[in-house]
């Protein structure tokens, strides 16, 4: 993609360029496979997977996290 392919879509309404992100995130979503994790992603989700392990009854609802995340 050139920079001019990307000047042209920065130019698009906001409706539009998230419809790309949407479409472009669900192309990535149906294969994660695919999407590079660098080393200290890596590390971090091992960490997370490691520690639920040790604590499977520590969890947080999605609706806790996302109150969570609002409140800053």
């Amino acid at each position: 993609m050139s920079d001019a392919d990307i000047a042209e879509i920065l130019k698009l309404s906001a409706e539009e360029r998230m419809r790309i992100f949407e479409i472009i995130w669900e192309s990535l979503a149906a294969d994660p496979s695919s999407v590079p994790l660098g080393d200290a992603h890596r590390a971090a989700l091992d960490e997370s997977l490691a520690e639920h392990e040790r604590n499977p009854d520590d969890v947080t609802s999605r609706y806790e996290a996302l109150a969570e995340a609002r409140q800053g």
